[in-house]
Order: C-alpha cells, then sequence, then structure tokens
C-alpha cells in the first residue's frame, strides 16, 4: 500500500467509512454526499473526501482497520455508526450487493 494513514479522530474516521460506504457501489450519489456532509463541518469533509478520493479500496480499508484500533468505541457509539453507515446505504432507496458485502466487512473490522 502506498497511503500511509493519518491518525484520525473519531469524527474523522466515521467520515471516513461513510464515504467509504457511498463509493462501494463505486457511484458517491448526491444525496449520499449531502446525507454525509450534514454529520460534519465542511473544514473535516473536505479534508477527508481529499485524502479519501486518493485511495483504493484496499487502502481505504487498511486505514480504517488501523484507525479504529486507536480508540475506544462504546457500545452506543457503535450502534450510532451503524446506523449512520446503514443511512449512507439507505440514501439512495437501493442497497446493492457491494453495498451489503462492505457492511459485512465493515462489521468485521469495526466490532
Amino acid at each position: 500500500m502506498t497511503s500511509k494513514s493519518n491518525n484520525w479522530n473519531k469524527q474523522e474516521l466515521k467520515i471516513y467509512i461513510l464515504l467509504l460506504c457511498a463509493n462501494a457501489d463505486s457511484v458517491k450519489s448526491k444525496e449520499e454526499i449531502e446525507l454525509i456532509k450534514s454529520k460534519t463541518n465542511s473544514e473535516t469533509f473536505d479534508k477527508i473526501f481529499k485524502e479519501f478520493s486518493k485511495d483504493t479500496e484496499d487502502e481505504s480499508l487498511a486505514k480504517i482497520d488501523e484507525n479504529i484500533q486507536l480508540h475506544y468505541i462504546s457500545r452506543n457509539e457503535l450502534i450510532e455508526l451503524q446506523n449512520e453507515i446503514s443511512e449512507v446505504f439507505f440514501s439512495d432507496n437501493v442497497i446493492t450487493m457491494m453495498e451489503k458485502n462492505l457492511a459485512r466487512i465493515l462489521d468485521n473490522i469495526i466490532y
């Protein structure tokens, strides 16, 4: 892997995960991006989006795995993250097989 991850705070990590979810079917819809933007400020979104745009899916998953291990994530935070992931997947009213597969991969990394 060519990209080295930064140590993100929890908010940055969440935005990165949600961007990966929006891109699971290789199409980031306007609805998905607007939903993610609504969960943070524009500075954080722009910073994380710029980094995300440079990464492959494998690099993204590795970065998420590295950063998950840096934080204690409470049960309530995990539930909230899972709900937000589902929101992104459902925001375009269609859940594809690729999104389902990514959800399983993220479950293995996050839990």
